[in-house]
């Protein structure tokens, strides 16, 4: 698929709704195929087009990846028609980023209570060892994720927490570790157990699944943080990756040094570095000889990330990207244009 798409195609009835195949960002009552591409700032890529998502983003007056937020959607969410109602009905504004997700060890299944509003019954997360099923992840703007909380209830029939049980890997290979995701919050959206068994979505369908009977688990099984008061787009992922003056032995080191808990993992980005003639490097990810570095993990990104953002300039922008064994970390990015500008050996040091 690499042509939009309408919401006729996806309807979103019986609950949850039909999904596309693709991963795709979605506005208005359209939908557009994005497909994973290292070699750009975001990761990825918009059809027709083949924009930079994060370029396709701003022609829309929006927020790039690194500015949003993993939302595990294993409802009606990843659907564009509820997209669509979300937008109507509940104020969401702006592109929604739906990226399709492989999910091992949870899976979406029946909750133990119908919805008021309708009748049919909600979908809720639960571990299920050995169980693989393909759901989404959204990439909320903060104002997004405040939109999905209303329409959860958060509080009240789901709540809000940072999910560590299962792994979840984007279609570019990426692993979203401790996910934002909406779980049972009281006994109605707990699984429902038949005959002692949480039966999942994708094995019984809407119709049959509201004439269940049987009774709320006592536990999804999941282990999981909850989220008090809202996330940060800067709290995930917790890694960064330092090419330059920011490794250990670099000039800046120090400026890092005090955020950073445990020890520093070399690691080779796949990208080239450039030389941009002022003594620090010019980072493209994507194809090239590699760009060596080290990984670090931060206490809290929060604190550091002012920090550093600052000392790193308007030249660089800080975005995520995916390391050699899937590990999604930040890194800043080069902003400007690098032609013209030699390609650093892969042994170059700060």
């Amino acid at each position: 698929m690499t042509q939009p798409f309408t919401d006729d195609l996806h309807p979103a009835l019986p609950y949850p709704g039909t999904r596309p195949e693709a991963c795709f960002v979605h506005l208005d009552g359209e939908g557009w195929p994005v497909t994973p591409d290292p070699a750009t700032d975001s990761g990825w890529r918009v059809a027709p087009d083949g924009l930079d998502l994060d370029d396709w983003l701003a022609e829309h007056g929006e927020p790039p990846l690194a500015a949003r937020m993993p939302v595990l959607a294993y409802g009606s969410n990843a659907n564009p028609a509820k997209v669509t109602w979300l937008r109507e009905e509940m104020g969401l504004t702006g592109p929604a980023v739906v990226l399709r997700a492989r999910c091992e060890g949870i899976a979406a299944v029946w909750a133990a209570g119908l919805r008021a509003r309708d009748g049919e019954r909600p979908a809720t997360l639960a571990a299920a060892p050995g169980v693989v099923e393909e759901h989404a992840v959204w990439m909320a703007t903060a104002d997004q994720l405040r939109v999905l909380d209303r329409c959860e209830g958060r509080g009240l029939r789901y709540q809000l927490v940072r999910l560590h049980t299962g792994e979840i890997t984007l279609f570019n290979g990426g692993r979203v570790d401790a996910v934002l995701a909406y779980t049972g919050a009281g006994m109605r959206r707990m699984p429902l157990l038949v005959h002692g068994v949480q039966v999942r979505c994708s094995e019984v369908g809407q119709r049959r699944a509201r004439g269940l009977g049987g009774r709320p688990a006592d536990t999804d099984g999941l282990d999981v943080t909850p989220v008090l008061g809202d996330p940060s787009p800067d709290d995930w992922p917790d890694r960064l990756f330092v090419y330059g003056t920011l490794q250990p032995g670099g000039s800046h080191w120090s400026l890092l040094e005090d955020h950073v808990e445990g020890r520093a993992v070399p690691v080779t980005l796949p990208g080239t570095l450039h030389d941009t003639g002022h003594g620090y490097p010019a980072l493209r990810p994507g194809d090239g000889p590699g760009v060596p570095g080290h990984v670090v993990r931060l206490g809290a990104p929060e604190e550091a990330f002012p920090v550093l953002d600052e000392y790193e300039g308007d030249e660089y922008r800080r975005g995520r990207v995916v390391l050699p064994d899937g590990t999604v970390s930040w890194t800043y990015l080069w902003g400007e244009s690098v032609e013209g500008m030699p390609v650093l050996p892969h042994g170059w040091a700060v």
